[in-house]
């Protein structure tokens, strides 16, 4: 089919009839030419450029124009872009040519690049994509790298747009593999997860009827495009529902989060989010006389996932914010995971977060018992509603594999049209990820998620991570709790940057404390003060001597791209003495 034809061929199409993204997009290109798709704020503030849905298929197909002239149908090429408009013009620019974009997140200059290199190595990548400023300012040692992994390396910001009617149109399966999402890392080597068109359209209407999407909405988001929350919620979504988006750089919120509330406020945004640290972030570094510039009374879906949710955090958020026009009804807990490309589970959009009260002893025992919130061991869970479409959530037994009774803590297990096909040249691992079977029944196949939770009048409680849960004297501990607790333990210590872990010490596994200090009190730190508040606090609310207190200097807490907190990095680092300490 050449493409005159092609382009007929989807004009009467409809989006639920579509079977993948390069059809979307030509779709909202002949429907929605003019439209702008993605405004990106050049330097942080006020400056911006923008692309409509023509531009941006046009700079796909010459990208894609260039590739099938490589003959690079089906290899993998790496993705290394600043946030940005070029990285989408890429990204599409591959689906259109067949080939199999892995986007990584760029490594700074003078920092090692192991992960990027294995991402290369495992992905079996062939070439990479870039601008000539990335390329510029990429490290000499990561350039001689990539060249003796024998990449080759395409500049598409000096591609001729000019050269679109030269792409030639192939067919593309629901089945067709779109994207290699690499996992961030948090509780092992990183792996491939191996995405569909179909994986991403089912994913991408689940989210759009969770959201109540219309052509009305407006995205601001300032995750990275390289993280699937990014890619897909902020840059994907949009497309699919056909709302603009403002796109803003990870480094712009890092640095001062007010710019996110900022653009929210001076664009009317209705769907914007991130981690629960975000808001967190905001409500610590946000001072209040700063609160009388905002207006965020046109914010209805403000998500929340990727990392465990805290009620507290979204209390104090709602309360700090409500004089801004936020509503706590906006808060929209969800959960998801790069395994089942992005989402699995939300609530209502104009219902308030659900959060139940139950007993924090038991819970360490893998049994549910509700409580009221006064309850001397009453511990705040907050839910993230329940699966869409006709995707399947059960509770199972992570050793018996049999389904869990209401009563009971789990591993999640999940199947639907969102669950990806498999990790990348992992067989023995796609196997038991993501083939698993219930023993009793042998329904299936799940995907298990390796997270703990349980189901509660159909609405799902996450409780950790089976690796991540300490088993100390017999009993489970989750770290996210005990974190939470050295943090609110002393004002000098940072929120959202602590690791508890465990190590074996003479027959017996023992607590080690990580915790980062506030940047303000490095100078005048009173080291036996805040140890001697961390153990007191973790002896009062878990009944835990803890082994060794770390204070470690501000941002060298070992964390993934998306901000989670890497463990078992940072437990490596403590055996080797590799730690920033400051105190201990």
């Amino acid at each position: 089919m050449d493409y005159m034809a092609y382009q007929t061929s989807i004009l009467d199409k409809s989006i639920s009839n579509f079977t993948n993204l390069v059809d979307l997009l030509r779709y909202r290109e002949k429907h929605q030419a003019d439209d702008i798709a993605f405004t990106f704020l050049l330097n942080r503030e006020t400056e911006e450029v923008s692309l409509t849905y023509q531009a941006l298929a046009q700079k796909a197909r010459a990208i894609a124009t260039v590739l099938q002239r490589m003959k690079a149908r089906g290899e993998r090429a790496v993705l290394l872009y600043q946030p940005g408009l070029e990285f989408i013009a890429a990204f599409f620019g591959c689906l259109y040519a067949g080939v199999i974009a892995v986007p990584v997140h760029l490594p700074k200059r003078n920092h090692h690049s192991h992960r990027l290199l294995g991402i290369v190595t495992d992905a079996q990548a062939t070439l990479f994509l870039t601008t000539t400023s990335v390329l510029s300012n990429l490290d000499q040692t990561l350039k001689e790298e990539l060249k003796l992994a024998s990449l080759s390396c395409l500049i598409t910001d000096e591609i001729d747009s000019n050269q679109t009617n030269d792409w030639q149109p192939w067919p593309i399966a629901s089945d067709t593999l779109a994207f290699l999402q690499y996992t961030s890392g948090s509780t092992g080597t990183p792996k491939g997860v191996m995405i569909s068109h179909g994986n991403l359209l089912h994913n991408l209407s689940g989210i759009h009827q969770c959201f109540e999407h219309t052509p009305n909405s407006r995205g601001v988001i300032w995750l990275p495009p390289y993280h699937d929350m990014g890619l897909i919620g902020g840059v994907l979504q949009p497309i699919y529902g056909g709302f603009p988006v403002i796109l803003m750089p990870p480094l712009a919120f890092i640095q001062k989060p007010i710019r996110w509330l900022q653009v929210i406020s001076r664009y009317q945004a209705t769907t914007s989010g991130g981690p629960n640290f975000a808001y967190e972030f905001c409500v610590n570094r946000i001072k209040p006389e700063q609160l009388a510039t905002l207006d965020l009374s046109s914010w209805e879906v403000a998500f929340t996932g990727a990392e465990p949710i805290r009620a507290q955090t979204l209390e104090r958020f709602a309360q700090t914010f409500a004089a801004c026009g936020f509503r706590k009804q906006a808060f929209y807990p969800c959960y998801g995971m790069a395994e089942t490309t992005l989402f699995v589970s939300g609530g209502l959009k104009a219902q308030a977060p659900i959060i139940r009260f139950v007993d924090g002893i038991k819970l360490s025992q893998n049994r549910v018992v509700s409580t009221v919130d006064n309850h001397t061991d009453s511990q705040a869970i907050v839910g993230c509603g329940s699966s869409w479409l006709e995707q399947k959530i059960v509770i199972v037994n992570p050793e018996s594999l049999t389904e869990c009774s209401d009563t009971e803590v789990g591993e999640i297990w999940v199947s639907g049209g969102s669950i990806a096909q498999g990790y990348w040249q992992q067989t023995e691992q796609t196997e038991q990820t993501f083939r698993a079977y219930l023993a009793d029944t042998g329904k299936g196949p799940f995907l298990r998620t390796g997270d703990l939770g349980f189901l509660l009048d159909g609405e799902l409680f996450i409780t950790g991570r089976i690796k991540d849960v300490m088993i100390i004297r017999g009993q489970n501990h989750y770290p996210q709790d005990i974190e939470l607790t050295v943090q609110k333990s002393h004002p000098a210590l940072q929120v959202d940057c602590g690791a508890a872990f465990t190590v074996e010490f003479n027959g017996s596994e023992r607590l080690v404390i990580v915790q980062e200090v506030k940047r303000s009190y490095l100078r005048q730190l009173n080291v036996n003060e805040v140890v001697g508040n961390i153990r007191q606090a973790v002896t009062v609310e878990h009944s835990l001597q803890v082994y060794a207190t770390i204070l470690v200097k501000t941002g060298s807490i070992p964390k993934t791209s998306s901000g989670k907190i890497r463990r078992h990095a940072c437990c490596a680092e403590f055996l080797t003495g590799s730690l920033n300490v400051v105190g201990d």
